[in-house]
């Protein structure tokens, strides 16, 4: 059976990531915050930010655990073709 390794991001890519991330918020949030608008619109709206952001993060892992759960069942069924294919060469 061939061993499936693991890919592990670069160091420059998990930076930019990251900084994407804060500069966006940042980004956004200031704006907000200059926005010549009624404070409670300005709630508003930061609350959106918020729940966006939250549900972003939640949708990423959502896809990441079915990405992975899948990878898992693959390897499972592949092992249980190679069992049977081991036990059918013997006889």
């Amino acid at each position: 059976m061939q061993q499936i390794g693991y890919q592990k991001d670069s160091n420059a890519w998990i930076f930019q990531t990251w900084a994407s991330f804060v500069l966006s918020v940042g980004m956004t949030t200031t704006g907000i915050i200059y926005l010549p608008v009624d404070l409670w619109t300005k709630g508003f709206m930061g609350m959106g930010l918020g729940f966006s952001v939250a549900s972003t993060f939640t949708l990423a892992k959502t896809q990441r655990d079915l990405h992975e759960s899948t990878k898992l069942t693959s390897k499972i069924e592949e092992a249980k073709v190679e069992q049977i294919l081991s036990q059918h060469g013997r006889a």
